[in-house]
């Protein structure tokens, strides 16, 4: 995710913090420490709302993370990899590899919210103990409130909707059924179209109507719509490339750059592949050495163009997205192709094309039927 700076590893796998997760912490500190604190203790000092409503927005931070890294666990479990895990303003985010059964997607998606129902379950009868056997009125406050709200987490995460947990449920079980997997992804991001119309819908008359509640409804809804529609345009794709190779689809000859030459130089000369915003570059023997795209050119201070070279800007062939031209057009390669544009098609160590999203595009388009 853009935006995100790296936090430590947990189990091996990367955490990542997003620029907006101190919103995330904020607003749960608030409605924790200024709302419900007030309503289970009152007159108490500010700083004890305060400190505790930290505290708790901490705690449920922490819940979160679980949850996300059941996910990752788990899906290293069934063989596939684990790129990170990212907190945001809107909880967690778990980038994975593409897993090969229905049954090993299933497992992955339901782990996430199981783990929030032990955790709820956990901290609400955790909670009850401590507030009725050993009358602690503050702890059993934190656990109560974060047992409740891990709860209400694992009910909307398993409602049927991509991306939701539960989406991914119901992509599962339809992949499982029908052994069609980019029909089930379309049909789980069209229904998390239905739910994120819902959402919106639901925010704007609670924000007429007074409510708070109504602003997040709206944000939610809003990331709903658009991750709903990724994952449809997504299917959509992997319906398009059904059964080709990479050598159907790719760009050749593809445009290079030599990677000694001045960043300077290469800006003055990126004109053709400017919208494509990244092109392959090519030591001396005309064999790949990576991928320098325009944005980290232009980021090279001025004084430093005529000095630095391209290789020294270029994102280096090891951590680039490749494949071989015979290779099918569908899966990791599909996805590697989407994520990390443009894709470098080798063959024997040469360069011999390019697969971009605009080929992908142009790819769609073809394929669509023509209406009046």
């Amino acid at each position: 995710m853009r935006g995100s700076a790296p936090f430590g590893r947990l189990f091996g796998i990367p955490v990542r913090v997003h620029w907006s997760a101190p919103v995330l912490v904020a607003v749960l500190a608030f409605g924790f420490g200024g709302q419900t604190l007030h309503a289970w203790l009152p007159g108490r000092a500010g700083a004890f709302y305060v400190g505790t409503g930290l505290l708790g927005a901490l705690l449920l931070v922490a819940s979160l993370m679980a949850h996300e890294l059941a996910h990752a666990l788990a899906a290293r479990r069934a063989g596939t990899d684990v790129d990170s895990m990212t907190l945001w303003a809107l909880g967690g985010v778990t980038r994975i590899g593409r897993l090969t059964a229905p049954a090993r997607a299933l497992w992955v998606a339901l782990v996430g919210p199981l783990t929030s129902l032990l955790l709820a379950g956990a901290g609400l009868g955790l909670g009850w103990v401590a507030l009725r056997t050993l009358d602690w009125e503050v702890p059993a406050a934190l656990l109560l409130w974060c047992g409740a709200v891990n709860l209400l987490l694992a009910v909307f995460n398993l409602l049927p909707a991509a991306p939701l947990d539960g989406g991914r449920v119901l992509q599962a079980a339809l992949w499982w059924r029908a052994g069609d997997r980019e029909r089930a992804e379309r049909q789980a991001g069209r229904c998390g179209q239905v739910l994120a119309v819902l959402l919106l819908a639901g925010g704007w008359i609670a924000l007429l109507r007074g409510a708070g509640v109504g602003l997040w409804m709206l944000v939610m809804g809003g990331f709903l719509a658009l991750a709903a529609a990724a994952e449809i345009q997504h299917a959509t794709i992997g319906l398009a490339v059904r059964g080709r190779r990479v050598g159907e689809v790719m760009t050749a000859p593809p445009p290079t750059c030599p990677d000694w030459t001045t960043v300077a130089r290469c800006l003055a000369e990126s004109g053709p592949w400017r919208v494509a915003g990244a092109v392959p570059v090519v030591d001396f023997d005309g064999r790949p050495s990576g991928v320098v795209r325009l944005r980290a050119l232009l980021a090279v201070p001025d004084r430093l163009r005529e000095q630095l070279r391209v290789r020294d800007v270029a994102v280096p062939l090891s951590a680039c997205a490749t494949a071989a031209p015979d290779e099918d057009l569908s899966g990791a390669t599909l996805d590697a192709a989407l994520s990390h544009p443009p894709l470098l098609v080798l063959a024997d160590g040469r360069l011999i094309g390019v697969l971009t999203t605009a080929d992908l595009a142009l790819l769609l388009r073809t394929r669509r039927p023509d209406r009046p």
